[in-house]
């Protein structure tokens, strides 16, 4: 592929502009894997589902976007980042008005899954053409640290929002409200963003991708379905000897290739490997919260979706304020002390609800989704940090990449986990039916605790320039 002369610098407006219109794309994309989850029981009243069906919901979008993250951004490099972003704009668009009209579970979860499509192609495909546009090391550092806070946000705030939406207009709204946003992102990004590829793209790797999305996709399947087909069913043996197979066939074959979608060499590194683990069971405890917070809120407690969404509130305003400060710590002390006090949050967090019941004090809720918040808002970026520290530049967006999909992994397991340990369960008897549920989220922050431990007390902080995407404006 030829290399295009480069163009002229872009003004320092337009920059910005180019910043604002990537970070409303993946607000879109960090929206939606939590914004459902407030919606969740409005979902089962209108189409008469249970909780195994609505955890198929949430999991068909977040298994898609883990699954198809790194290939998403291996093709943007080929054949065009602007292309191909406004291309997840349009099937991410359309999958959301599909969600908002679906007359079935089965039609919602279709479309989810298409929406995962659309939201594989946003997110990683954005954040490179944020690198590539904006170059200067201390503005690309402040550019960067804008996104994180952005992710984080939108994150945290997808309860608080969907309960409002819910409340006004009902749960079809939490899928309408993407429409206009998607609108607005394409006459952005037609009139601001300039086109971009990679000086060398990698080759695609469809096996391994298929692979990969069996592993994936096969894990949470069983930890969904296990309850209902019995763990020690032929079903369920069925089930985990697929997983086993496909994980043994994944990595087989992706250590033999040239280019593979996964660079299995860096897990040979003790703080990448840690990282990734780190990523899988923060979201795990995050993902597991919202669930049982919401089943717990609006089916044992009674509480409407915006009251749940107000209670949840602390969790939202703790984890958007906490991460530019971790990124403050990461850059003066490492990513150690960060992650540290994130795991015992978030520990501490999950210890304040194992012995919920249906008249736990209010201020006792309140207090532990704040320190569940504070913890996840310290995590992000020290795990990031930890995962591409001491990497050269041309495999740190690999690992990024890795440890964003591990992300969305965690997120899904969450909600297969949580799920399956309060599916069957009475409303009056869901929040002692859950309390197994917040002993998994405290040993998720001991594992974060670990994580902590295993970085460097003062590990290399990667400049903007080592970590920077290569490629050339088109």
């Amino acid at each position: 592929m030829p290399v295009h002369a480069p163009r002229p610098p872009i003004s320092a407006r337009r920059r910005w502009t180019l910043l604002a219109v990537c970070c409303l794309s993946l607000f879109l994309v960090g929206l939606d894997t939590t914004i459902v989850n407030i919606a969740l029981p409005s979902i089962g009243s209108g189409l008469r589902v249970g909780t195994r069906d609505l955890e198929w919901t949430v999991d068909a979008y977040t298994l898609v976007l883990a699954g198809l993250l790194i290939s998403s951004g291996a093709i943007a490099d080929r054949f065009g980042r602007r292309r191909v972003f406004r291309c997840g704009l349009v099937v991410f668009g359309v999958a959301s008005v599909a969600c908002a009209v679906a007359p079935s579970i089965g039609v919602l979860i279709a479309a989810r899954v298409v929406q995962g499509i659309g939201g594989s192609m946003l997110s990683p495909v954005a954040l490179a053409i944020v690198i590539n546009a904006i170059t200067e090391p201390k503005e690309r550092a402040r550019a960067i640290g804008v996104w994180a806070a952005i992710f984080g946000l939108s994150m945290a705030v997808g309860p608080t929002l969907g309960g409002a939406l819910i409340a006004a207009l009902g749960w079809r709204s939490v899928f309408w409200i993407n429409v206009p946003v998607v609108l607005v992102a394409l006459v952005l990004t037609t009139v601001f963003v300039p086109e971009s590829r990679a000086v060398q793209a990698r080759r695609l790797d469809g096996p391994g991708q298929v692979l990969l999305i069996t592993v994936v996709g096969g894990s949470v399947a069983v930890l969904i379905e296990g309850p209902r087909f019995g763990w020690g069913s032929g079903a369920a043996l069925v089930g985990y000897s697929c997983v086993v197979a496909a994980t043994l066939g994944f990595v087989w074959f992706e250590s033999r290739r040239d280019e593979p979608l996964m660079d299995l060499h860096l897990f040979q590194r003790v703080q990448f490997t840690a990282a990734v683990v780190g990523a899988v069971v923060l979201f795990v405890a995050f993902s597991a919260t919202l669930l049982l917070n919401t089943l717990y809120l609006q089916h044992a407690r009674g509480m409407s979706a915006v009251a749940a969404g107000v209670v949840t509130l602390p969790l939202a305003v703790a984890a958007t304020v906490c991460a530019p400060l971790s990124g403050v710590l990461v850059g003066r002390v490492g990513p150690r002390l960060p992650l540290l006090l994130a795991g015992g949050f978030i520990t501490v967090g999950g210890l304040c609800l194992v012995r919920l019941d249906d008249h736990t004090s209010l201020a006792l809720l309140l207090l532990a989704y704040f320190l569940i918040g504070v913890g996840f808002g310290f995590a992000n970026a020290p795990i990031t940090n930890t995962a591409v520290s001491g990497l050269p530049a041309d495999r740190a967006g690999v690992a990024g990449g890795i440890t964003s999909s591990a992300r969305q992994f965690g997120a899904a397991l969450g909600i297969a986990i949580a799920g399956g340990i309060v599916t069957g369960a009475a409303d009056s008897a869901l929040a002692h039916a859950s309390r197994p549920g917040w002993i998994v989220v405290a040993v998720c922050g001991l594992l974060v605790v670990g994580v902590g431990r295993v970085s460097a007390q003062r590990a290399a902080v990667r400049t903007p320039r080592q970590v920077s995407v290569a490629g050339t404006p088109d």
